[in-house]
């Protein structure tokens, strides 16, 4: 989005979302034996281990800028809002929230095998609000990890694990996008990675230093300078414009 004097500047509910997610995840990090931040920071070395070695493993150069990434966004926007279906069905209580017991069931139906323990670090990374049920985009960011941190499928026969070829596609397009980004390939990211990645293009097109900052502190909610995975995804998901109110269904009474 761009202001008057044509300078990017984030969306106002981008800016409030941040703002909300940043508080809880900085009250979350005020008290290091917090079993919140516990389980946040279980998850993220998880994802952290995962992405550096995919980074290590990486061969396909679907991106080479920001712009290739933002350019994608439309059909991001497109695959993701497909989850709605979903999402409808496993909210058996049509709340608009899921809570434990109708995740287990959607992990069932979709005959994903996690541990209680696994589940309930998902849960809560992904419940970021604290409302003791996952609204929409958080099922989107828990959807995602869950595929990125599942082993592959035995049985190529099984089909895809996700239900979709092309939200799988999808996710794994998302992965590539912050593997771009990752520069140092530690699994997260930091300032100079995404700096670097601004500048990549073209020397010339170079964006202004606060450009950079200003999107990184729209990512680094926990205020800890490093962005993890699920950080990401939770900025990616409101940068491509998911709606709830418009891409969800809502059930009749």
């Amino acid at each position: 989005m761009k202001g008057s004097s044509g300078e990017a500047v984030p969306c106002a509910s981008l800016r409030s979302l941040s703002s909300k997610v940043g508080n809880i995840l900085c009250c979350c990090g005020s008290n290091t034996n917090s079993p919140h931040k516990k389980k946040y920071k279980r998850l993220d070395s998880k994802l952290e281990t995962k992405m550096a070695e995919l980074k290590r493993r990486n061969t396909v150069r679907n991106f080479t800028s920001i712009n290739s990434i933002i350019l994608r966004f439309p059909q991001f926007r497109e695959a993701l809002k497909t989850i709605g279906t979903v999402f409808e069905q496993f909210d058996e209580d049509s709340n608009g929230t899921i809570d434990r017991q109708e995740l287990r069931k959607c992990l069932e139906k979709l005959q994903l095998q996690m541990t209680d323990k696994d589940v309930d670090d998902l849960f809560h990374s992904c419940d970021m609000d604290g409302t003791e049920g996952i609204q929409f985009k958080e099922y989107i960011v828990l959807l995602c990890l869950i595929h990125l941190l599942k082993d592959p499928s035995p049985s190529a026969s099984q089909g895809p694990r996700m239900g979709s070829l092309q939200l799988e596609a999808t996710f794994d397009a998302i992965i590539e996008a912050f593997l771009f980004l990752d520069k140092n390939g530690d699994g997260k990211l930091n300032k100079k990675d995404l700096i670097k990645s601004l500048d990549d293009p073209s020397p010339w097109e170079k964006s202004p230093a606060y450009v950079a900052m200003s999107r990184f502190k729209e990512m680094d909610w926990d205020r800890n300078g490093n962005v993890s995975f699920r950080e990401f995804l939770f900025a990616l998901v409101d940068w491509v414009g998911l709606d709830i109110e418009d891409d969800i269904p809502i059930a009749e009474t």
